[in-house]
């Protein structure tokens, strides 16, 4: 389902962005709190351990209860309107623009539509497309995710102005804006697209391998777990391509929050980057190897989740379609 199938052509490509897009919003709404985790890990510069007396954020259990005693439950869904209007915007364009690639190839060339490379190309292609689409959004959840509880009394309004903590959506675009200019909106997008057309096209290839293979691999008989088996595709595909790609992820978040430092005071030490070079550097110099790959098991958690649940819901989005679009439905609505 996922791809142009030339034997199967009943969702259109406005279809695939509506199935996209729900697949988008139901999915983050399940994985909003290792969003959260994965950004704070990424963004803290001392050591994640217990030995670092400094460090905040130790482990995925520590940080949880740190999270839930200093901020309360609702801190696992901060920013998540922002992240709502990313998942949903791109999960629209990503599929979308995935489809009429895969048609396009399918059509003009050689290769077959079907084929694990081009899902690779068109998958990094179309993801590419979503991600300057949505980056903005992409930018506002990051700092949002990112800043203390920006709840404060009458005492405390002068510590606000200084730290420019954002209250809502509409608070945060205008201060971005009036004070960091537009071109804030779009920080951290080179390492982003640079990380996003392997990642996409890698997680896009191990699907459809894995499910050509569950193919041959999954008797007849077991057919009908066809949903079970797209949620398992998609979470080990999401697993493989962000592992090979994370540390540009770790990049992306340090630089989306440049000229937001003040408001991260309270998170432990922060740094000012010239851009992706000088930021590559400066992770290396202070913070070693490791330092990439901070925040790696929650990403690893939220990749699987992710993944699995997006080719999982928009595959039964798109078999939804199809089923009222059969001959024996169409007949019930005639009677």
């Amino acid at each position: 389902m996922v791809g142009y199938d030339p034997e199967n052509t009943c969702v259109s490509t406005v279809e695939a962005a509506a199935a996209g897009s729900a697949s988008g919003l139901v999915t983050r709404v399940l994985v909003s709190p290792l969003d959260v985790l994965k950004i704070r890990f990424q963004l803290q510069i001392e050591q994640l351990s217990s030995r670092n007396p400094t460090a905040k954020y130790h482990g995925i259990l520590q940080a949880v209860q740190r999270i839930f005693g200093e901020e309360g439950l609702t801190a696992f869904w901060k920013g998540h309107v922002p992240a709502q209007f990313l998942s949903i915007g791109f999960g629209a364009v990503q599929f979308m623009a995935f489809e009429s690639l895969t048609e396009l190839v399918h059509k003009a060339t050689s290769f077959k539509a079907r084929d694990s490379f081009v899902h690779l190309v068109c998958g990094g292609l179309a993801a590419c497309t979503a991600t300057v689409a949505v980056h903005p959004v992409d930018t506002l959840r990051t700092r949002f995710a990112a800043q203390g509880e920006p709840k404060f009394t009458g005492k405390s309004l002068s510590l606000f102005l200084v730290v420019q903590i954002y209250l809502n959506l509409r608070h945060a675009v205008v201060t971005m804006y009036q004070t960091e200019g537009p071109r804030t909106f779009y920080r951290g997008l080179t390492p982003t697209l640079i990380a996003i057309f392997p990642y996409a096209g890698l997680q896009f290839f191990f699907y459809n391998i894995l499910q050509q293979f569950s193919k041959w691999a999954i008797p007849a008989e077991a057919k009908n777990r066809a949903n079970i088996k797209n949620l398992v595709c998609g979470s080990c595909a999401g697993v493989v391509s962000k592992s090979l790609t994370y540390p540009l992820d770790v990049v992306k978040k340090r630089l989306q929050v440049g000229g937001f430092e003040h408001a991260r005071a309270a998170f432990g030490q922060v740094r000012t980057y010239g851009g992706f070079l000088d930021c590559m550097r400066q992770i290396m110099r202070e913070e070693g190897p490791g330092g990439f790959f901070k925040g790696l098991s929650p990403s690893l958690l939220k990749a699987a989740c992710s993944s699995g649940l997006i080719f999982f819901w928009y595959e039964l989005f798109c078999g939804l379609l199809c089923a009222l679009k059969s001959p024996d439905n169409m007949k019930r609505k005639e009677g």
